[in-house]
């Protein structure tokens, strides 16, 4: 990735790949597409190639993953959705002309409207979460244990048991901690 930034997180699932865009929400906040060509570049990392971006749609994709964040977590705490974030999911959701097309190779791509439209590559992420969060996919959406995280991910291990967003930062760490403390005694 470029220099300067933090490397992206990146899952299976799109939407909450999405919103680890803003990691340690509870501790030292880290930003991971701070600047319009970020979010270009996590597009492009995703699947979803534009060929620019504009400050406006920098704030317009950061307010959908907020959104998407706090839809996921209601669900991951079976609370109710707050409607607000509901709203802006669905309003991405419907502004973009993306379409889903088969490649040779029998994998699904993204074909957006235009290479330089936000709103198309938006528009796949809200139906991403539209779908897990929504229950249409198999697994289950969780927050993460990391008193300092707590992102939303979606748990699809066998047992549904996943405590972490991903082992190899907020496990890893909290793993260590409990190391730690144990060599403390």
């Amino acid at each position: 990735m470029r220099a300067g930034f933090p490397d992206f997180r990146l899952g299976s699932v799109l939407a909450t790949s999405f919103t680890a865009t803003l990691t340690e929400r509870r501790g030292d906040a880290v930003e991971r597409i701070p600047t319009p060509q970020r979010l270009i570049d996590w597009l492009a990392v995703n699947g979803l190639a534009v060929d620019s971006c504009t400050t406006a749609q920098l704030d317009l994709a950061r307010e959908l993953r907020e959104s998407i964040h706090a839809a996921a977590t209601g669900g991951a705490t079976q609370d109710a959705l707050p409607v607000s974030a509901v709203h802006v999911i669905n309003d991405c959701s419907i502004q973009g002309r993306a379409a889903a097309v088969l490649t040779p190779e029998g994998e699904r791509r993204w074909r957006l409207n235009s290479a330089s439209c936000v709103e198309d590559a938006l528009s796949v992420i809200a139906a991403d979460a539209i779908s897990i969060i929504a229950g249409e996919r198999d697994g289950r959406l969780a927050l993460c244990a990391s008193p300092t995280c707590r992102a939303a991910f979606f748990d699809t291990s066998q047992s549904r048991t996943r405590k972490w967003c991903d082992m190899n930062t907020c496990g890893n760490r909290q793993k260590k901690a409990r190391f730690n403390a144990k060599e403390v005694r």
